[in-house]
C-alpha cells in the first residue's frame, strides 16, 4: 500500500475514533464543525466531511437526515471495540472497590457469586450473567414446605453453599399450617438427628414420603449436571439508557435476557477461548441491532471454569467495560482459587467432568462419596 493512501486510511480511522468517542458522551448526531471543535482542530471541517462521507460509503457511518451530523453503525462499533480490545482504562476505585467487595472468606460459594454478580452490575449499570461449574461437598441446611392449593406444596430447599432450590410436591389431603410446620420440624430432625418431633400418623407419613422425595430429586438433579449453572441479574438497569426506552429495542433486550441456553453457549464460547470476547448489534440475531454483549472467562487454580458476561446498549464506554471486566476476573479468579482451597471444595464442569480431579470414568462413583445430602455436624 502506498503511504500517503495509507496515512490517509489512518486519519479516516482516526476521525472514526474520535466520532464514536463523541457519541458516546453525546448521544447525539455528531457534525463535521462538533468534532473538530473536540480534538480535531487541526483537520478543516471540508476534509473531516470528506473522511464521514468515505466511512458512511465503508458502512462506518450512516446519516438519519440529508442535513444532519453522522451516528455511528454496528460495524463501526466493532472497529471501536477492537481497536481498544487491550485497554486497560479502569479507575483505580473501581479497583479498590473490587477488592473491597470480592475480598471474602467464604465457603458460600454459591452465595458469593450471585453477591459478585449484583456488584459488578451495579458498578457498570448492565445485565449481568455469569455461568459457574457444579461446587461439592454442599450440605442441604434447611428445608421450608409453603402451601399453595389444596393439594400442591412449594417446597424451598437451602443449601450450606447458598443455593436454593425449589420443588413441588402434593399431598391427597389438605396439610394445615400447623402440620407443615411439624413436617418441617420432620425435615430437621433427619437431617440432624436431633430429637424427632410428634406427628398424627398421617403427618408422618407424609412426612417421610416427602423427604424421601425431595433428596430423590436432589440427587438426579446434581448428578445429571449437563449444563453450567447461570446467574442472571439487573436487566431493570437497561431502563435508565435510552436506546431502551423503545418498547420493540427493550422486548428484544428482555428475550436475550430470558434465553438462557442462548447466553449459555455465548459464556461457554468465551470460556472455551480463555479470553475477553464481544457481540455488537447484529451479532446477536436480528432485531439486536442497540444491543451489545461482552464476556471474559475467569479461573480456579489457573483453568478456566465458566464466564462473566455482561448485556447493555451497543453505545456503551467499551475501554472501560474492557478494564472492569477483567479486573473483575482476575481478582473473583483469586478469591474462589483461595476459598475453594481452604474449605477444600471440589468442582465439576457439565457432562460430569471435574477438572484436575478426576476422569469421566469415576465420577458418577465418586459423585456418591462426596455429596453430603445431610448436613449432620
Amino acid at each position: 500500500m502506498a503511504p500517503k493512501l495509507k496515512q490517509r486510511e489512518e486519519r479516516e480511522k482516526t476521525v472514526l475514533i474520535g466520532l464514536v468517542e463523541l457519541y458516546l458522551i453525546t448521544g447525539k448526531p455528531i457534525g463535521s464543525n462538533t468534532l473538530k471543535e473536540h480534538g480535531f482542530d487541526h483537520i478543516s471541517s471540508a476534509t473531516i466531511r470528506n473522511y464521514f462521507a468515505k466511512l458512511e460509503n465503508q458502512g462506518f457511518l450512516e446519516q438519519q437526515h440529508t442535513s444532519g451530523g453522522r451516528i455511528p453503525t454496528p460495524l463501526a462499533y466493532k472497529y471501536y471495540a477492537q481497536h481498544h480490545f487491550n485497554a486497560a482504562d479502569v479507575d483505580p476505585k473501581d479497583i479498590e472497590r473490587l477488592r473491597n467487595e470480592l475480598n471474602k472468606d467464604t465457603r458460600e460459594i454459591a452465595r458469593y457469586l450471585q453477591n459478585a454478580s449484583e456488584l459488578l452490575s451495579q458498578m457498570t449499570q448492565s445485565a449481568i450473567f455469569l455461568s459457574s461449574p457444579r461446587f461439592d461437598q454442599d450440605l442441604i441446611l434447611n428445608i421450608k414446605l409453603v402451601s399453595i392449593d389444596k393439594e400442591r406444596y412449594l417446597c424451598v430447599l437451602v443449601t450450606d453453599f447458598g443455593l436454593v432450590h425449589t420443588e413441588i410436591l402434593y399431598s391427597p389431603k389438605k396439610l394445615s399450617s400447623f402440620s407443615l410446620k411439624r413436617i418441617e420440624k420432620y425435615f430437621h430432625f433427619r437431617m440432624t438427628g436431633l430429637e424427632r418431633p410428634k406427628l398424627n400418623a398421617y403427618e408422618d407419613e407424609i412426612a417421610a414420603e416427602f423427604y424421601n422425595e425431595i433428596l430423590l430429586r436432589h440427587i438426579v438433579d446434581y448428578s445429571n449436571f449437563s449444563a453450567e449453572d447461570i446467574y442472571k441479574t439487573g436487566f431493570s438497569k437497561l431502563l435508565k439508557f435510552s436506546e431502551f426506552q423503545d418498547a420493540s429495542v427493550l422486548a428484544k433486550g428482555l428475550s436475550l435476557f430470558e434465553d438462557t441456553q442462548y447466553m449459555r453457549h455465548l459464556l461457554e464460547e468465551c470460556a472455551e477461548a480463555v479470553d475477553l470476547r464481544f457481540w455488537i448489534g447484529d451479532e446477536l440475531g436480528r432485531g439486536t441491532a442497540h444491543t451489545s454483549i461482552i464476556a471474559v472467562p475467569y479461573f480456579i487454580h489457573g483453568k478456566s471454569v465458566g464466564a462473566i458476561a455482561l448485556l447493555g446498549p451497543m453505545r456503551m464506554p467499551y475501554p472501560k467495560i474492557f478494564g472492569i471486566l477483567r479486573a473483575f476476573s482476575a481478582i473473583l479468579s483469586e478469591m474462589l482459587t483461595r476459598n475453594l482451597y481452604k474449605y477444600k471444595i471440589t468442582y465439576r464442569q457439565p457432562k460430569t467432568r471435574e477438572i484436575g480431579l478426576q476422569t469421566d470414568s469415576t465420577v458418577y462413583l465418586d459423585q456418591a462419596q462426596h455429596l453430603l445430602l445431610e448436613d449432620k455436624r
